[in-house]
């Protein structure tokens, strides 16, 4: 078992590791000491597991500039919050416009629609770093287009999206906005109301809650268009057998997992806390370690690095000659450094880089990495870089 000493964690776009001080504690005060299920009775511990999901919705709810806490749905996942969205709102017949660098929590659920449920697509290519035009977007979109979906931050090459931009050429027309931010909540400002109407993002990343949670912000004018996916009990209108109109009780069916929104609770005021005493500054810290890697990679023998520093510390790289896979595995077993290869849940992205048919070696950073964390990690590079050269 390796010491954390030994150990450098590096694939923060995954999930982030370790959590800040007190979000675990608040996982473990809440299971020893309260326990209770949210909204399923009247007695102190149960109202005191409902105060701790109404805090996380108020706090999440202000770091996007949501109207009300109660447009934020929590859900066990981003993937099960990006589905409950699109299948939420699509229906037989519709249009949808993606782009090449959505990850496959968008690409899957619409692929599956465009099969079995009479919707077709429109998917918008990049260029070589993962930056999409925001007009080619909005050529797409037709008189039949329901959805356009955009992942905000590219979980390969960092690639930030001009959403304000999208969300402005949206305006008045009938299509409906996704945003995917599990990659840029928690690193840069996310404004829902610059025109988003969707916008789901997990909460055990960048916002550095624990795992198994995740939001969907519904704009209100777009609340009674989401059919419910998932039926059971909410707590609420039990003598009925329908689903509860109100939003986000008609998504919630199930006791949520209230110790680790506990957790979320706590991450998330810290976040805020931070940000409105301005002590730290998640853009400016990303940004600092994006081109701390950037510059690192660019001067190593035989490395090709994908796209251009940005506030989100996700870069992409390969080195000629050797399998991504590989790359990764040497530098875990040599180097007890642990990183990403592969496709990163990302089907479509990799045709339009300058990168082979094995994908990428992905490094992420995370808030409180530090730069001789990074420095540690070039210098390993570099020993695999330079034993691979001729």
């Amino acid at each position: 078992m390796l010491t954390d000493c030994e150990r450098l964690y590096l694939d923060h776009a995954a999930t982030s590791w370790p959590k800040p001080a007190g979000v675990m504690q608040a996982v473990a005060d809440f299971t020893l000491n309260c326990g209770a299920s949210a909204g399923r009775g009247a007695y102190a511990s149960a109202q005191a597991a409902g105060m701790i999901l109404a805090s996380v919705r108020r706090d999440l709810g202000r770091l996007i500039d949501a109207p009300s806490p109660d447009d934020i749905s929590l859900h066990a996942s981003g993937t099960l919050a990006l589905n409950v969205a699109i299948a939420g709102v699509l229906r037989p017949g519709d249009h949808v416009v993606a782009t090449a660098t959505d990850h496959n929590s968008v690409l899957r659920p619409l692929h599956h629609f465009c099969k079995h449920r009479d919707v077709d697509w429109t998917v918008v290519k990049c260029d070589a770093a993962g930056r999409v035009d925001p007009s080619s977007i909005i050529d797409a979109v037709g008189p039949r287009t329901r959805l356009v979906a955009v992942s905000h931050v590219s979980n390969v090459t960092g690639t930030v999206q001009d959403i304000n931009a999208i969300a402005d050429s949206l305006s008045g027309r009938d299509a409906l906005f996704l945003v995917d931010a599990a990659q840029s909540l928690g690193w840069i400002p996310v404004d829902v109301q610059v025109g988003i109407d969707l916008l789901a993002a997990p909460c055990h990343k960048a916002l550095r809650g624990p795992a198994g949670t995740a939001m969907l912000y519904c704009a209100p004018a777009v609340q009674a268009q989401l059919n419910t996916m998932v039926f059971g009990g909410t707590g609420s209108y039990s003598e009925s057998l329908e689903m509860p109109t109100r939003y986000p009780d008609r998504l919630e069916a199930g006791s949520l997992n209230v110790p680790a929104f506990a957790g979320v609770a706590h991450a998330v005021g810290r976040l805020r806390s931070d940000q409105e005493n301005k002590t730290t500054n998640a853009s400016s810290i990303g940004r600092q370690l994006s081109e701390r890697i950037h510059a690192g990679l660019h001067s190593l023998p035989g490395v090709t690095v994908l796209g251009t520093p940005g506030p989100v510390p996700v870069v992409s790289f390969a080195i000629d000659g050797m399998p991504p896979a590989d790359v990764a595995a040497v530098l875990d077993a040599e180097f007890q450094i642990e990183v990403r290869a592969g496709y990163h849940c990302a089907a479509l992205i990799h045709s339009h880089l300058p990168t082979g048919d094995l994908g990428t070696v992905r490094v992420s950073a995370g808030h409180e990495t530090t730069t001789d964390q990074i420095d540690r990690f070039l210098q390993a590079v570099e020993a695999i870089a330079v034993s691979m050269q001729p």
